[in-house]
């Protein structure tokens, strides 16, 4: 049986979307440490920002391999995701550095509880895409 690139690309997205899984379980923690008050908001916003590029690097990574192999229902999952990252990446507050989140104005209520369910929304995304992944690996090592 010969191992074929689809196949692979499906492994490498396997291994990727474990890490952004553990990103997405990283992100609620972290806020929901924030929201009772257990770190303070310097801290939370420099532990998470310089994770936002690595995250939305290797996401955009693993949809490339999708886009090279011609497995188009892969990237078509994924494209919405891609567009609320970069969207999201657009409208970020101004900073001196790299990432989403400010620690002037992370404490807002409704700011904390949007970044929140984000971070949920994303590790269900995350989580019900590994075992599409999954299964696309076994189907194209099947056919």
């Amino acid at each position: 049986m010969a191992f074929s690139l689809p196949a692979f690309s499906y492994v490498v997205a396997l291994i990727v979307d474990a890490i952004l899984i553990f990103f997405a379980i990283f992100h609620v923690i972290a806020f929901d440490e924030l929201k009772t008050e257990f770190k303070n908001p310097i801290d939370h916003c420099n532990s998470l920002n310089p994770l936002v590029l690595p995250e939305y690097g290797i996401h955009i990574f693993i949809n490339l391999l999708f886009l090279i192999t011609g497995e188009w229902m892969s990237l078509i999952l994924n494209v919405p995701l891609i567009a609320y990252h970069i969207n999201r990446y657009r409208n970020r507050p101004v900073m001196a550095r790299t990432g989403l989140y400010d620690p002037t104005s992370i404490m807002n209520l409704h700011d904390l509880n949007t970044c929140q369910r984000e971070g949920w929304v994303k590790l269900a995304f995350y989580l019900l895409s590994f075992f599409y992944y999954l299964y696309g690996m076994i189907s194209s090592l099947i056919h």
